[in-house]
């Protein structure tokens, strides 16, 4: 299970991200738990790694890239730390509560999740299986997302992007509403197999 973990961007942050700014400590799985702990950390990071996207059920918090740390902190309480994947996502509270859930069953009572806001989330932070998995859903996945310094310009028209229907694989494609079942999804129908999809927003 951790070697499974260790595959996903916000967890090897020593590459990706570096130290964390807000927890400022060093990230997830560089931790070095004192002796009598092993199991105790392993058990806490699998049972965190079971929950799923309230809104992409087809994806963990790992797949996800929300996971972002957990670790046994110096009052010997577990503590899981998420980043939401935009300002005001109405998962976050489910996740959290989920993620308590989970590792209170998993014998952590005292369990608590920490909300970690900087570096910001970015699609890029889903991994490989999570993206084959949003595929095999009926979901397109995100492409790169955008980079940018400084203030963001308002745009009025749609972004242009890089689709392939998830059905047949066209790149035939129409965005028929920036908005599809959720916030972070655009709306799309394939010209080719005339299928609607959602489609995640490059973030």
């Amino acid at each position: 299970m951790t070697a499974a973990l260790r595959r996903g961007p916000a967890f090897d942050r020593g590459q990706v991200l570096g130290q964390d700014p807000v927890l400022g400590q060093d990230p997830m799985f560089d931790q070095e738990p004192a002796p009598g702990r092993d199991s105790m950390l392993e058990r806490a990071r699998q049972a965190a790694s079971a929950v799923v996207d309230p809104e992409l059920p087809m994806l963990t918090l790992v797949d996800l890239g929300v996971l972002r740390d957990v670790r046994i902190d110096d009052d010997g309480v577990v503590t899981a730390a998420i980043t939401p994947t935009y300002s005001g996502c109405p998962a976050m509270a489910t996740m959290r509560d989920d993620l308590l859930r989970e590792l209170q069953a998993a014998g952590f009572a005292d369990a608590r999740v920490r909300v970690v806001l900087e570096p910001a989330w970015t699609t890029d932070w889903i991994t490989p299986a999570g993206r084959a998995a949003l595929a095999a859903a009926g979901i397109s996945p995100p492409g790169p997302a955008p980079r940018r310094s400084g203030p963001v310009l308002l745009q009025l028209v749609p972004p242009r992007r890089a689709v392939r229907c998830p059905q047949c694989g066209s790149d035939d494609v129409v965005v028929g509403s920036e908005f599809g079942s959720t916030a972070c999804k655009a709306l799309y129908r394939c010209r080719s197999c005339l299928e609607p999809f959602d489609h995640v927003k490059e973030i």
